[in-house]
């Protein structure tokens, strides 16, 4: 929920484009056919930025009330672009939607995914890709700050609490030695009190 807009629900729709801007203007519009607008089902409603052009027409036609980068690659896609960010914050807030950048610790995808290797990111020793993704983020001023992820595992782009794991198939997945088990949790803590800070800055 969020609290500086009444505390409305806030979804986030994933491969959002897979329906069309039209559609979802039927219940995202304010006179939509099947509008939730004033309604008890009424939300902010999320929609994924992938690409530069389409993808502003998309969340404006559709009536969104703001989008998430989503994916942790810098590069990407535009969307998730960390250098595109300042310049679609700015954009977002001439056409009154949130803009939510996500963060991510690093990727790798390469265990469900290995001819993906091209976009992989290396968290480094010291969490060093997981801060410049929140610096980038902080300096794009944005509504909120998404994080990608909590626990996806198969993406590389867990922050939870781990402890050194092999499967029974043998794959090993990499804990955050040498440092603690909650290292990327008291990461997220310091970036976020920095967000914070500078928010009322």
């Amino acid at each position: 929920r969020n609290p500086a807009r009444n505390n409305r629900p806030m979804y986030y729709v994933y491969d959002s484009y897979h329906s069309t801007a039209a559609q979802w203007a039927t219940i995202l519009a304010p006179d939509g056919a099947s509008t939730i607008r004033g309604t008890p089902l009424d939300a902010d409603m999320i929609g994924l930025f992938l690409e530069s052009e389409r993808d502003r027409r998309f969340v404006v036609d559709g009536h969104f009330d703001g989008f998430y980068t989503y994916f942790g690659s810098d590069r990407f896609t535009y969307g998730s672009t960390w250098s595109n960010w300042q310049e679609l914050s700015r954009w977002a807030h001439e056409h009154d939607k949130l803009f939510i950048p996500c963060v991510c610790p690093g990727y790798d995808d390469t265990k469900i995914r290995p001819w993906n290797g091209a976009n992989k990111k290396e968290r480094g020793a010291n969490g060093e890709y997981y801060t410049r993704s929140w610096d980038a983020a902080i300096a794009s001023r944005p509504d909120v700050v998404g994080i990608t992820s909590y626990n996806e595992w198969g993406e590389g782009t867990s922050i939870e609490s781990v402890v050194p794991y092999t499967s029974p198939k043998g794959v090993v997945y990499a804990d955050y030695s040498p440092h603690e088990p909650e290292f990327y949790m008291q990461l997220t803590r310091r970036k976020a009190d920095e967000w914070r800070a500078s928010r009322s800055s």
